[in-house]
């Protein structure tokens, strides 16, 4: 079968640049998550200490597992299970046999289409560094499971109010 790599690998035969050009940058699954009581995993419009938000890309990549204890490794069978990946996010939806949509940089040339198009974080978040952790919680986003797609925009967040 001849085509792009996307569209004829599998998530376990794609080599290490070929796993690396999948991201498509958007920054979204660098954002911070909270655990609730019941087991449920909850996005925040916080992201971590580490995102370069305007870039949307680590600022510390193939460091960032001993900076950050949590940083959670993506790996083809991860990408497969990890339900709290973005409805966008392109290891998801090639671990489902999905397409690529059309502002990835792999489809439309272009690594900045993501940002234009309004798919990123950038512009949309804060860096849990300059919010108190107990203050986190103001900071959820509704629509975990749609959050950053047209339908389902990332809001652009400001910092409570605590005397309002």
């Amino acid at each position: 079968m001849s085509g792009p790599f996307w569209q004829t690998k599998t998530l376990d035969e794609l080599s290490p640049d070929e796993w690396e050009a999948l991201c498509d940058g958007c920054g979204k699954c660098c954002l911070v998550r909270l655990f609730g009581p019941n087991g449920g995993i909850y996005a925040t419009s916080l992201s971590c200490r580490l995102l370069d938000t305007e870039a949307c890309r680590c600022a510390s990549y193939g460091d960032r597992s001993k900076q950050v204890s949590d940083c959670v490794v993506l790996t083809p069978q991860r990408a497969r299970d990890f339900d709290w990946l973005p409805a966008t996010c392109a290891y998801r939806l090639r671990a489902a046999g999905e397409p690529l949509p059309p502002w990835h940089h792999l489809v439309c040339g272009d690594r900045e289409a993501v940002h234009r198009e309004g798919m990123s974080v950038r512009g949309k978040v804060t860096s849990e560094l300059e919010v108190p952790e107990e203050d986190w919680d103001f900071y959820l986003i509704e629509d975990y499971k749609g959050f950053g797609t047209p339908e389902h925009p990332l809001p652009k967040r400001s910092p409570p109010n605590p005397s309002a």
